[in-house]
């Protein structure tokens, strides 16, 4: 058996800096409180908290004297003015691609424009980008959803950072029928959740077996498992090596792994590790 890693995989730019940013605050001897869970890997947000990370769920649970940490994700301007106004410090690590599509949103808004989000509604960085045009926004899930959208005035359509391309260009040229006016379609998909489905794409279709480690609650990590299963039925999600079934790779010769963008390194070498004892044990001439 053959372990194969896509050309692209793990932490992403704006996941990787937030953690950083995290990791000076706590050397810097700062009580560091996110609110909200770092990135959407609770491994890795376990490894944080033994490192003294705390989590927060809203913005009156942060002290005085305590280190606020805005996530990757970002916050409206009112949980980020609110933060600034009860802590010590506030950290903001929103992912620039993030605070890219804040700003897109709030200039559309002071245009007097309607703005089209395509992505979950509940996500927190939808709900943070919602925040930056309250009155003008719109949250949807992809194409099916726009019959239910009214008339629109000179919209501007936005993605997600993590949405699957082809759902955000499908919605898009449906928005055009909501409308009059000219559409701005602006593509604001995270060019490594991008380069990540597109290289978990073209390995899937080569290998017999596929793993995609990541959180269930990563938007990132879920739509690579449905990138994967398009190529390659047996693609399975996972958090940890526990969740491996070895029955699953009986007679497998070849397994693919990526992993979302809020998996660190760490733990994917330990899981392709465990792959590779697996193979070793079914004696089928392990490639490493």
């Amino acid at each position: 058996m053959q372990v194969l890693l896509a050309n692209e995989y793990g932490f992403c730019f704006g996941v990787e800096r937030a953690v950083e940013m995290v990791e000076e605050a706590i050397q810097a001897g700062q009580t560091v409180r996110a609110l909200g869970p770092l990135i959407h890997n609770e491994q890795e947000m376990q490894r944080l908290a033994h490192e003294g990370v705390t989590t927060i769920s809203q913005p009156v649970q942060i002290g005085r004297n305590e280190t606020a940490v805005i996530r990757a994700h970002g916050v409206t301007p009112e949980v980020q003015r609110e933060l600034e106004e009860k802590a010590a410090k506030v950290v903001d690590a929103t992912c620039p691609f993030v605070t890219r599509v804040q700003k897109l949103a709030a200039r559309a808004a002071e245009q007097d424009r309607h703005v089209v989000i395509v992505g979950s509604p509940d996500h927190p960085e939808m709900i943070g980008v919602k925040g930056y045009a309250p009155n003008h926004a719109f949250v949807i899930v992809d194409e099916t959803e726009v019959a239910g959208l009214p008339r629109l005035r000179n919209p501007l359509v936005v993605a997600q950072t993590t949405i699957k391309a082809k759902t955000f260009f499908d919605t898009a040229e449906a928005i055009r029928s909501k409308t009059d006016d000219n559409v701005q379609i602006v593509n604001t998909i995270c060019s490594a959740t991008r380069d990540r489905q597109e290289a978990a794409r073209a390995l899937a279709g080569m290998v017999d077996a596929f793993y995609i480690i990541g959180g269930r609650h990563s938007s990132n990590s879920v739509k690579l498992l449905a990138v994967c299963k398009e190529q390659c039925a047996k693609s399975f999600l996972i958090e940890t090596e526990d969740e491996i079934n070895a029955a699953d790779l009986i007679g497998v010769e070849t397994v693919g792994v990526t992993a979302g963008a809020s998996t660190p390194n760490w733990l994917i070498e330990k899981i392709v590790k465990h792959l590779e004892v697996l193979g070793r044990e079914q004696n089928v001439g392990l490639k490493p």
